[in-house]
């Protein structure tokens, strides 16, 4: 059994200048827009089949999206 990948968060940089991608405590990729790095994160997050977190500048959840065997989907509201 394969074990589940970490999630990927698009974050702030620390030194204020950019975006980066975040799984596992590690910097995947560093991006000069949010967008650019959004797009990255979400491919990534696609590969990997896990979440996708987006955070906002003041560094909390913004937006999540999940890729792979969400624990939790929606429930169908018919």
């Amino acid at each position: 059994m394969t074990k589940k990948k970490p999630p990927v968060h698009t974050v702030p940089n620390k030194n204020g200048t950019g975006w980066n991608n975040v799984q596992d405590g590690e910097v995947i990729s560093h991006h000069r827009t949010k967008d650019k790095a959004e797009e990255k994160g979400k491919q990534q997050a696609k590969k990997d089949q896990t979440e996708h977190r987006i955070h906002k500048k003041d560094g909390k959840i913004g937006e999540s999206n999940s890729y792979g065997n969400d624990p939790n989907p929606p429930k169908d509201k018919r």
